[in-house]
């Protein structure tokens, strides 16, 4: 992993749940404040259950912080912009070591080919 890779800020979410569709607009503000520095995308996983390959969606909404291959951050977050930008800033920080669990290998890959 370089540490010039950028980041890849994804929302897994369903368009029927209705604190995904309130904290869209959240994740929207976060995504233009960023100013094209990572990548984002909000992946429905009802119309694209591939992504998740054999993880399972607990909660809403779940959030993956990923540089290049590498998951820093994958989990269910409170829906408030101030987390996902303290999130955020703690993965530019450094301040999470990537993932060792194997069940989220090859996520990054699987949002950035659904998103493309």
């Amino acid at each position: 992993m370089e540490p010039t890779e950028r980041l890849l800020v994804a929302c897994l979410c369903a368009a029927w749940c209705g604190t995904c569709r309130e904290y869209e607009a959240a994740f929207a503000a976060a995504r233009q404040a960023d100013g094209g520095a990572a990548d984002w995308a909000w992946v429905d996983i009802e119309d694209h259950d591939e992504v998740l390959g054999t993880l399972d969606v607990e909660n809403f909404p779940t959030l993956l912080i990923a540089r290049g291959e590498a998951v820093l951050f994958y989990g269910t977050v409170t829906p408030h912009l101030a987390t996902l930008q303290r999130l955020l800033q703690n993965a530019r920080d450094g301040d999470f070591s990537p993932s060792t669990d194997p069940a989220v290998a090859g996520l990054p890959a699987r949002v950035r080919a659904v998103d493309a």
